[in-house]
């Protein structure tokens, strides 16, 4: 069977755990180059060396997705050893501060939004002018449902700095979309990541959090990795400027 992005150079920062770790091991299964991004570089060995061990072909670079410095480095990265740029997910992203709103600090507020938010237009930045000149490409970023369609108390800034994702992408994809560069987001519910237990520490948050979504149940890393494997493939060529929720009828649940 074909795959679906055989010859495509892939970018996946936030590739160390978590969504953007099943993603870069799908984007690879499916036929993609990808150079993953992350701060820790033992994460980032061990994911290399677990798509070369299954016939991939990965390349790391760490570093901090804050700095334009590694966003410019990365997509520099791709050129060099790939020679193109295809594909880039756009995933890092942290909870930030959380507390009552009052007590949050400015500091801790800015912080969010400089990973969540000015991160993705800076590695947007330098990935669409090489997508444009090549004629197309696909770029995606992680917001949130939280913030969209749901909301929690204590998490302002997260759900602030990923609410802003959602007005990039559509200002980005209708400023390259005559250039055949698409963006979109993908908005998940909860997830059974890292962020995820720290935010819900017990059992019983937990499953307080699993029965919000119509299944009942939170996501995995892979099921999230699917859906940003169609925004980034072929399959959704006519699909720009969309925030498409991957929430497990958390939407529209309320029993």
């Amino acid at each position: 069977m074909m795959k679906k992005l055989t010859g495509k150079v892939a970018i996946v920062t936030g590739a160390s755990s978590g969504i953007g770790r099943a993603t870069a091991l799908l984007f690879a299964q499916e036929g993609a180059r990808v150079v993953v991004g992350a701060r820790r570089q033992v994460e980032l060995d061990s994911l290399v060396a677990q798509i070369k061990a299954a016939g991939g072909d990965a390349i790391a670079l760490a570093g901090d997705v804050v700095s334009e410095v590694y966003a410019k480095a990365l997509v520099e990265l791709a050129l060099q050893q790939y020679g193109r740029l295809d594909i880039a997910f756009n995933n890092a992203g942290i909870l930030g501060e959380m507390g009552p709103s009052p007590e949050v600090s400015a500091q801790g507020f800015n912080d969010a939004l400089q990973t969540n938010l000015t991160s993705a237009f800076l590695g947007a930045k330098y990935q669409l002018p090489v997508m444009a000149h090549q004629g197309g490409g696909s770029i995606i970023f992680t917001s949130t449902f939280v913030g969209y369609s749901f909301a929690f108390p204590g998490v302002a800034a997260y759900a602030a700095s990923k609410a802003g994702l959602i007005g990039l992408t559509q200002a980005l994809a209708t400023e390259f979309g005559p250039q055949q560069v698409r963006v979109n987001a993908i908005l998940p519910g909860a997830v059974d990541t890292p962020m995820y237990r720290q935010m819900n520490d017990s059992a019983e948050a937990q499953a307080y959090i699993a029965n919000l979504h119509a299944l009942k149940r939170v996501a995995t890393p892979e099921e999230l990795a699917r859906s940003v494997l169609y925004l980034a493939s072929d399959d959704s060529s006519f699909v720009t400027g969309t925030a498409s929720l991957v929430d497990g009828g958390a939407s529209i649940s309320r029993s």
